[in-house]
Formats: C-alpha cells, sequence, structure tokens
C-alpha cells in the first residue's frame, strides 16, 4: 500500500505525474490518495480498475504539531508500506513520520505564491528538521540546489528524478498539420491561477497586437478567468483572445498553435513546456525554473525576464521569422526525446516506490 498526501488532489503538475505512473503500473500497487483540502477532483483520471481509495482528510488551521500527532496515529492505523508527501502543504505529515511509521519519500514540486522570490525562513527550519531523515525527490536542478544549499539536507537523500511525457502522444501535434497557415497562433496552457500569471500575457500580447496579426489561445480554467477575460477587453484585444477552457484533447490544441507561451512567476520543471518542446513549438518563456536548461540551446535565447515587455520582444523575436520557429520547434523536439522521454520517469518511480532504489 502506497499512501499520497497531496495539499489537494485538484488537476495540477503533481497530480498529472501521479496520475500517469498509477495508469501506467496498473495493479502492481494499491493506493490510498489523501487529499487535505478535501478536493479529490483529478480522480477522475485513474484508471477505473485501479485498487485505490480516497480519503478527504481537513487539516485544522495553525495547529502543526496536533496535525502532526493526529496523522502519526492515522498513519499507524492505515499500516501503509510506503509514505509519499508532497510539498510544504503536507509537511505535517512528513512531522507525523518523523518516528517511522512507513518508508517514507517526500516530493517537492515548487512553491506557492508567497515564496515566489525567496524562502521562509520559518519553513526552511521546519524544512531541514523535518526532511533530515527522509528521500527527498525533486523534479528540477532548481530544486536540488535549494534543498541542499538551503535547507542544508544531505545531498546522499535529495535524488533529482525529471519529469517525462509520453512523446508518441504528441506525433501528431509535431507535424503540426495546421501550423504556419494563416494567421500565427501564440497558445499556452495552464491553471489559471494568480502564480501563473496570465495577466503578463495578455499584457505583452497587447504590446504586439497592433503589429502582427496574431491569436492567442489560453487553454485551462480556474479562479483567474472572469479577471483575465475582462482584461483581455479592457486592453482591447478581447476579440483575437480565445479562452478555451479546460480540456483534455491538448495534443491537437498545441498542433494548432505556432508559439508556445509561459508567463510564471514561479515553476520548476513545467510539464506543458515538456509538452510544447514534444510537439515541435518554439517556447517564448520568463525565466523561472528549469526552463532555460530544459528548452534546446537554440531557444535560450528566448526565456526571458519576469515582466511583459521582455516576453513581448520574445514573441515578436519568433512571429517576425517563421523559418527560425520551425528550427526552434524541431530542436526543441529532439531535445525532448533525448532527455524527456517518460519511460525513464516511469523507471525511476518504479524503484522508488518498491524500495529497490534508495536516496545514495
Amino acid at each position: 500500500m502506497v499512501t499520497h498526501i497531496f495539499p489537494s488532489f485538484v488537476v495540477g503538475g503533481a497530480q498529472a505525474r501521479f496520475v500517469a505512473l498509477a495508469n501506467r503500473f496498473g495493479p502492481a500497487f494499491r493506493h490510498r490518495i489523501v487529499s487535505l483540502d478535501g478536493n479529490l477532483s483529478c480522480r477522475e483520471r485513474l484508471r477505473g480498475d485501479l485498487d485505490a481509495s480516497f480519503v478527504a482528510l481537513p487539516a485544522a488551521k495553525n495547529a502543526m504539531l496536533a496535525n502532526a500527532l493526529r496523522f502519526h496515529f492515522l498513519l499507524r492505523k492505515w499500516q501503509t508500506d510506503v509514505l509519499v508527501t508532497c510539498n510544504w502543504g503536507a509537511i505535517e505529515f512528513t512531522l507525523a513520520n518523523r518516528l517511522p511509521v512507513a518508508r517514507h519519500l517526500h516530493v517537492v514540486d515548487g512553491f506557492g505564491p508567497e515564496e515566489r522570490d525567496s524562502q521562509l525562513p520559518r519553513r526552511v527550519l521546519v524544512r531541514r528538521l523535518a526532511l533530515a531523515r527522509t528521500t527527498v525527490v525533486v523534479p528540477s536542478r532548481t530544486l536540488l540546489r535549494i534543498a541542499t544549499d538551503i535547507w542544508k539536507l544531505d545531498r546522499r537523500r535529495v535524488l533529482y528524478v525529471p519529469n517525462g511525457v509520453d512523446l508518441a502522444r504528441f506525433d501528431v501535434a509535431a507535424s503540426g498539420p495546421g501550423r504556419g497557415n494563416g494567421i500565427p497562433v501564440i497558445g499556452t496552457v495552464a491553471a489559471l491561477r494568480p502564480e501563473k500569471n496570465l495577466s503578463r500575457l495578455l499584457h505583452a500580447f497587447a504590446q504586439i497586437a497592433d503589429l502582427h496579426p496574431a491569436r492567442l489561445v489560453i487553454v485551462g480554467d480556474g479562479p483567474e478567468r472572469p479577471a483575465l477575460t475582462q482584461l483581455a477587453a479592457t486592453l482591447g484585444v478581447g476579440e483575437r483572445v480565445t479562452f478555451t477552457g479546460h480540456r483534455e484533447d491538448t495534443p491537437a490544441l498545441y498542433a494548432g498553435f505556432d508559439v508556445f507561451a509561459l508567463s510564471s512567476d514561479t515553476e520548476q520543471m513545467p510539464l506543458s513546456v515538456l509538452e510544447a518542446m514534444a510537439s515541435g513549438l518554439p517556447v517564448a518563456a520568463t525565466d523561472v525554473g528549469d526552463v532555460r536548461s530544459m528548452v534546446s540551446e537554440q531557444n535560450r535565447p528566448l526565456v526571458a525576464g519576469k515582466d511583459a515587455p521582455a516576453l513581448a520582444d520574445a514573441l515578436v523575436a519568433l512571429l517576425r521569422d517563421p523559418a527560425r520557429r520551425v528550427s526552434l520547434g524541431a530542436a526543441n523536439r529532439a531535445k525532448a526525446r533525448s532527455d524527456f522521454d517518460q519511460a525513464a520517469m516511469f523507471d525511476a518511480w518504479r524503484a522508488l516506490w518498491t524500495g529497490t532504489v534508495a536516496a545514495r
């Protein structure tokens, strides 16, 4: 039995990776999925034949030690073999296992808006204490440096396991049947949350709209959608911006993009960038997390600063040069194929869940 603790089991990067792993391994593992905010909406993506149970387990606010004690007794009651906790929102479960009840993996995928620019000292201290004897798994080299240099965790206990994508799923997108025909399309795929800063992308698009006959497609949903729709109208680009809402057929949408844009304030190893690369797209992005090292060397000049003018400049450079878009897209796809095939990710996580590999 593997018990997975999520701050929320909404559709997101960490949850999507777990779903891909669980669906791939099928009946080889039993799962207990715990959502600490009670949201279990991502469960619909899991295979119907999995041995999986779901627990909505609200935690009391501002009661870290009391929650940790309660969770410790729950872990003993559950008799789980492996405990997998995810991000700061599950830190109380890491404390609950400080007196070990189960073999423990802690996954760090990134940070919320409150730690966008720097680490909070109190959280650094708690992580240092809570994770000192835990195997910590990170998908980005930026997080690897933070865990070892700032949290002062033992390098032998921190494992770098990059995310991967199903390259075959994006073959149709890589062929780009609609690409290069007519008005170029700038696209992005993101949850519409504040840290994704899609208002930055809208401002950048508004800056270039009068110069280039492009369209912008924003794929995803979330609490920011009404405000973003209103901002597009206020900026005078509402008729050239399409909000698709949540979509499952993302390969078909990537196939219709000419440029992929990322405007986030904080990321580590965004799956959307990997998918765009697998789809043969050039990427214009803010310089966050591992994005600069993820894309091909040729694409790196278009990983810009965290402001709308810099992102606008990167977009203009791609819109003006169709041949460059094609060459960068091909280079990104080659990089995805060489470095980010999901088969390697599956092998690493199977070993972690079964305990056949440990921190070095």
